[in-house]
């Protein structure tokens, strides 16, 4: 089995002089229950090269266990810093599809045309396609056939605005996921604010928080299977 993770390349978190990035949580969770069942791994990014991890998610009280290995983990570490082009990933290469979050995605994957058809193109073939906490954010302007947004009609979840709010960075984001899944026709809905949530509809996961990115990988590996 072969999944591809997309990462973002973005790191200025809006105009705050503060960097943003991909969550260490939510790309080493689903990473390692990947590898643990003997899928490979590819990591792509819209520039390629090193993904940048966002601070916040490197602080003391954002550690788990998985991201602890990942530290400790120098072939992780390699793979972070020299990601592969997402204009060159061919999605019939790949079994299935997996966006981590983190607060870039909302400012390259949310535009990124080569994110665009690659999700379009999983999606037409009936692959699985997940997504966690802010990375639902790269479905806003993705199509199915007939043109309509992915989403629309589709049950979903994604970053609260409550944990936007919490965070305070509502007012600092360009958009917010909850807002924008509503506006493209999703049916929202939401667990606890920080609590695991995870939805499957079809062969879209999706996830709404950095808790809930170790079951949104199990279960985007369970359609695979």
């Amino acid at each position: 089995m072969n999944v591809l993770f997309v990462l973002t390349s973005h790191d200025e978190l809006g105009d705050t002089g503060n960097k943003t990035g991909f969550w260490i949580e939510e790309f080493a969770a689903p990473y390692y229950r990947m590898l643990d069942k003997g899928v490979k791994v590819t990591v792509a990014t819209p520039k390629g090269g090193m993904a940048p991890i966002d601070p916040s998610s490197d602080t003391e009280d954002a550690q788990t266990e998985d991201t602890k290995r990942f530290k400790s983990d120098e072939k992780a570490r390699e793979v972070i810093n020299n990601t592969h082009k997402l204009s060159e990933m061919d999605p019939a290469n790949f079994d299935a599809v997996f966006y981590p979050g983190g607060h870039g995605p909302l400012w390259d994957l949310s535009k990124d045309k080569d994110s665009i058809k690659l999700i379009e193109s999983f999606n037409s073939a009936k692959k699985p396609i997940g997504f966690v906490c802010h990375a639902p954010a790269a479905l806003k302007n993705v199509k199915k056939g007939n043109g309509e947004p992915l989403v629309k009609g589709k049950k979903v979840t994604g970053f609260t605005n409550s944990e936007e709010e919490a965070v305070e960075l509502k007012d600092v984001v360009p958009f917010l996921v909850e807002d924008m899944l509503k506006e493209n026709g999703g049916i929202y809905s939401k667990g606890d604010d920080w609590a695991e949530y995870v939805l499957v509809d079809g062969n879209l996961v999706t996830g709404q928080n950095p808790a809930s990115s170790s079951l949104a990988a199990e279960k985007l590996y369970g359609l695979i299977k």
